[in-house]
């Protein structure tokens, strides 16, 4: 990474989540009353800028919205986080909405409206990423936008993530531009395995494997395995977001790639012990304490 380039840039998706605590996700034509529910902010790229900052790092978010109540949400949880926010308004798109089951083992489902997600530009990405040393980006906005970022970060020598969710075999397109490719298990194996991955151009493949931590795999090089450190989860709706975000930080901050999944896991970890997508109880600190305790 160049000298002159800080921080972290996230090129997203931001969605008002709508969460709904349920025992079990309901059949085909069935009705359930949830426990209880909730509005929070979300967005895989919200999720992950949000963890960035939270992880320590100075964090900008390039993300589109409509002009609606939903935005003025987001853009509050933006703020308290400490994240710069970059926001296209789409005229005439409403704000992405995520309907979230949270089931009573810590597992969910999701449906996602993208809304104005769709509308984001490359020419936004570009100007977004400007200046960062860590450009992280997913794919639930337009992949000429994933694109136009990765190409950017690379362009100005900034490291460039792709959390490749959800996953399209399209993905492979883009590895050839990619530092740090993060996927999970079905991810990984709907792109056609660590191989493929890491032939079709990735420089690192980080294969997350839930309750069973996660593997750091590099070309010619051993791979590498971090456990995953033991908690009862209770939402784990953004343990992957807070993985991806604090991962991010951490290289931004400089950390060799071992270190940073480490604490890249202690963010996971600590997001999944709380309800919502992100919790404010992330801090350095809180990882800091957790991978102490190991």
């Amino acid at each position: 990474m160049s000298d002159t380039l800080s921080g972290v840039a996230v090129v997203g998706s931001a969605n008002l989540d709508l969460v709904v605590e349920v025992a079990r996700p309901p059949r085909v034509g069935e009705t359930l009353l949830g426990r209880s529910g909730g509005r929070f902010a979300g967005g895989k790229g919200l999720n992950q800028a949000v963890a960035s900052a939270r992880a320590g790092a100075a964090t900008r978010f390039c993300a589109a919205v409509g002009r609606d109540e939903a935005a003025d949400l987001l853009r509050v949880a933006l703020h308290d986080a400490g994240v710069e926010a970059h926001l296209r308004v789409a005229a005439g798109v409403p704000t992405g909405v995520a309907h979230v089951l949270a089931l009573d083992d810590g597992d969910n489902s999701i449906v996602v409206a993208a809304g104005a997600n769709a509308e984001l530009a490359p020419d936004d990405a570009v100007s977004g990423v400007s200046g960062a040393a860590v450009v992280l980006a997913q794919l639930e906005v337009p992949l000429d936008t994933v694109a136009a970022a990765l190409r950017a970060a690379r362009a100005q020598g900034a490291l460039a993530l792709l959390n490749a969710a959800p996953a399209d075999a399209v993905a492979l397109e883009l590895l050839g531009d990619v530092d740090v490719l993060i996927v999970n298990e079905t991810e990984c194996e709907t792109l056609g395995g660590v191989e493929r991955l890491l032939a079709a151009g990735a420089s690192a493949v980080v294969r997350t494997l839930g309750g069973d931590g996660v593997e750091l795999h590099r070309r010619a090089v051993p791979v590498v395995h971090v456990p995953a450190f033991r908690i009862d989860p209770v939402d784990t709706t953004g343990a992957g977001d807070a993985f991806c975000g604090a991962l991010a930080a951490a290289l931004a901050a400089g950390e060799e790639p071992v270190a940073a999944l480490l604490t890249a896991s202690a963010a996971g970890a600590i997001t999944a012990s709380y309800r919502g997508a992100n919790t404010a109880e992330l801090s350095p600190a809180a990882i800091a304490d957790l991978v102490a305790a190991r």
